[in-house]
């Protein structure tokens, strides 16, 4: 990071793994967008009309280039949606044929996945139809092909992986969203991460892992986005109109894993986007709906649904229920909270213990999830498909393996309770593996269950007691209890205890079922699921991971340190002055140092701040220079400007601008009359009005400088005196210090604390429900 130097702390030693640690300068990407739009106003007068006002070939050409310039961005994120949509329908149909091909083959195409090779035929689980063969018939022998399947699969993916394309690991959300707000990572959305992760997601989740392909869906969006925003120069020399295009993408990508376009916008402005302009929310509701489209008219599923756990709901829900709603969306707070401060205990593990051997790590947990999964029910099939028959309608033909059966519903309730309790501890240690890794599904499947299981043991007490208490209000006629929707309601509060969002949740719950009636039991719930997790001060897990990595990114939420800038910023500084060096001074300074940027000060010992000057542009104009072979070592360096040539000026005025950021175009026109024999000028490429504070300012202030201007470095100089400098990783690196201090896992016990409180939480949730029991047998 700029202005930083010696060894790193030992929090952020792992971030130098990535190629390159630096934030974007929004300010100077803003100026160099303004320089851009001025050369092209001024390309535009020069095609005016005839001297008479008649139509000539250069105007006509002029505003032939504004209708393509206008249009140009429609057509990219067209593109991408398209590409999204194209992707996502070939990920859905290759992971249903792995997911399939564990179990069995079918012999009328080894292509076919159980649903195509017996459609419109009928059968049970064991025989679906003649087409379709097990490996085999016993038991024993069909349970080890089943583990054998899962431990290559899932050995395929983390070797992949770990031999070309190491960022296609992990989730990619928490990434993503330090990419969007402006952090540098060379080769995260390259045509490599593109290509492991489509080809490894469907082999990991077909492995069973208890891992999803939503959160990785994201990062192949963008990646999508990244790769044909590239293709346009528009794009790809603009950092904040190549954002832009990937905020769009995390949208689209969104829309596409749940079927939900208005959700991956609402999840793209929640969650995702660090700032959100109206434009931009129209890009990115066009590109998801245009990804939505495009997977709907290939239609994987075969089925005209977007997704396979889509459903309707036709049945009302009653005003007590509402007491077994907050259940649920306190089950979510609570599994929120305990899967976010477990997993990052795993992965402190990992990172200390298991860093060099992820492919076993990979192939031992898919084995264990396997071997131990084969056994339930709701383990055994895809988590997708589990969702889709856990929140069906039992009158609509939703039973599946006794599943709404009253004499069974004991039993079911124990198999539900089984899947939660072996899911949970699945997904806390599988998250975060080196493999394709999403963990929206495989909390929206905990959830299922568990909600499934309340559902059934309410539906339970009805049909025993169906006139008492609460139950009375029900009419005779017609079934009280829908449990599906209890399945439904729990996957919103899993789902939104885990990733800590609520208004995406509600949307996409909404599109996914088209229910109205079910607005206000989903916000009721997610209510409930917030105000636990903020009771518990638990945050999502993708900041929680941001937070982990070490990533530079400032949180939307507001803090109060008690501290001012002086405590805070780097005093140990590189300084260039503003005159006395040489081209051999510069290039031994780029040489033993390895910040991204120099303050320009006085020559004398005032210190008195002149601006500042990156170290790419450095280099580029050294480099230009000497390409021209019109310097040597011995030219003289200055970042003063040129006073005694009144006639040279700027055609477009950015040398005299206040804070200039130049593209190549300006810069080699500039460089071609300023490089000499006699001084290298380094004037237009200095900042000359850097953003300045007070060493006495509050960090909150600063914080929020950073949050909304998006500067890479901040500069502190005290009546008119450099004495630091500040960036966005002077400021994480205090707060984490901070945060250790006033809420370190060891001052609230570690692991066993948190044991403690689960089972405190537990006791008194039994001992209530218990004395409900008892109160309402006593009505009776």
């Amino acid at each position: 990071m700029d202005g930083l130097n010696g060894p790193p702390d030992e929090d952020f030693q792992h971030t130098q793994n990535y190629e390159d640690f630096t934030t974007i300068d929004w300010i100077q990407d803003s100026i160099i967008e303004r320089n851009r739009r001025i050369r092209a106003a001024r390309d535009a007068e020069l095609h005016r009309r005839g001297p008479r006002g008649e139509v000539t070939a250069a105007w006509l050409w002029s505003q032939l280039r504004k209708v393509l310039h206008a249009g140009q961005s429609w057509f990219v994120v067209t593109l991408v949606g398209v590409g999204i949509g194209i992707n996502a329908a070939l990920i859905s149909i290759i992971t249903e044929w792995l997911s399939d091909l564990k179990m069995g083959y079918c012999s009328d195409g080894w292509w076919l996945n159980q649903q195509f090779c017996c459609w419109e035929v009928e059968g049970d689980e064991g025989n679906p139809c003649d087409s379709w063969h097990p490996w085999s018939t016993v038991t024993a022998a069909r349970w080890l092909i089943y583990v054998i399947f899962a431990a290559l699969f899932s050995f395929g993916a983390a070797h992949l992986v770990r031999s070309l394309a190491k960022y296609a690991a992990g989730s990619g959300i928490s990434e993503i969203k330090c990419i969007l707000a402006g952090f540098v990572m060379k080769g995260f959305l390259g045509l490599a991460t593109f290509f492991i992760k489509s080809l490894t997601l469907p082999l990991v989740i077909a492995s069973g892992l208890s891992v999803g392909k939503e959160g990785p869906s994201v990062h192949l969006a963008c990646c999508i986005g990244d790769l044909v925003a590239s293709l346009s120069s528009r794009f790809s020399h603009s950092e904040g109109k190549k954002r832009e295009i990937l905020t769009a993408a995390s949208a689209a990508g969104v829309a596409v894993a749940f079927g939900s376009p208005i959700g991956g916008v609402l999840f793209s402005i929640e969650e995702m986007s660090h700032t959100f302009s109206i434009k931009t929310m129209w890009r990115s509701f066009f590109c998801a709906l245009v990804a939505t489209v495009t997977l709907s008219a290939m239609n994987p599923f075969r089925t005209g649904k977007l997704v396979l756990f889509q459903v309707t709901y036709d049945r009302d829900w009653h005003f007590f229920e509402i007491i077994f709603f907050v259940i649920l969306g306190i089950f979510g707070g609570l599994y929120g909270a305990f899967m976010v401060k477990f997993n990052l205990q795993v992965a402190a593990f990992r990172r200390k213990h298991l860093a060099n051997h992820g492919v076993a790590e990979a192939v031992t947990l898919a084995t264990l999830t396997a071997m131990v999964g084969y056994f339930n029910r709701f383990l055994r099939i895809d988590m997708t498909e589990s969702m889709a028959i856990l929140f069906r309608e039992c009158e609509s033909g939703g039973d599946y393996d006794n599943l709404c059966r009253t004499a069974f519903q004991w039993r079911m309730v124990n198999s539900l309770l089984l899947a939660t309790v072996i899911r949970v501890g699945f997904v806390v240690i599988s998250y975060g593996a080196k493999v394709p890794a999403g963990i929206f599904v495989p909390s929206m499947a905990i959830g299922a269950t568990f909600g499934r299981m309340v559902g059934i043991m309410v539906k339970a007490l009805n049909n025993a007691y169906p006139t008492s208490g609460i139950f009375a209000f029900c009419q005779p006629d017609v079934p009280c209890i829908t449990p599906g929707t209890y399945a439904f309601l729990g996957a919103a509060a899993a789902l939104s205890g885990v990733m800590r969002i609520t208004v995406t949740v509600v949307v996409i719950m909404f599109e996914l079922t088209g229910a109205l009636t079910y607005i206000l039991p989903t916000m009721i719930v997610l209510l409930v699921t917030k105000s636990v997790g903020d009771f518990l001060d638990v945050r999502g897990i993708a900041d929680e991971m941001i937070r982990f990595n070490g990533f530079p990114f400032l949180e939307k939420e507001e803090h109060s340190f008690n501290a001012c800038v002086s405590r805070v910023m780097t005093t140990d500084l590189h300084t260039l002055p503003v005159s006395g060096l040489t081209i051999r001074d510069i290039e031994r300074i780029l040489a033993n140092t390895k910040v991204q940027g120099y303050p320009i000060v006085s020559s004398d010992s005032s210190n008195t701040l002149i601006g500042y000057i990156g170290r790419t542009e450095l280099r580029y104009v050294i480099d230009k220079a000497q390409q021209m072979r019109r310097v040597s070592l011995q030219t003289p360096c200055s970042f003063s400007p040129q006073r005694d040539d009144p006639e040279r000026s700027d055609p477009l005025d950015i040398t005299s601008a206040l804070a200039v950021g130049l593209d190549e175009d300006s810069a080699a026109e500039i460089l071609e009359d300023m490089a000499s024999d006699h001084a290298l000028n380094f004037w237009p490429w200095v900042n000359q009005t850097p953003i300045t504070v007070s060493p006495q300012l509050p960090l909150e202030i600063t914080m929020q400088m950073f949050k909304r201007l998006g500067p890479r470095v901040i500069l502190v100089e005290d009546r008119g005196s450099l004495v630091g400098l500040l960036t966005v990783k002077d400021v994480l690196r205090f707060t984490m210090t901070e945060k250790q201090d006033s809420d370190s896992w060891d001052d609230r016990g570690g692991i066993d604390a948190v044991f403690e409180e689960v089972w405190a939480w537990a006791v008194q949730a039994e001992e209530a429900i218990v004395s409900w029991c008892q109160r309402l047998i006593r009505r009776r």
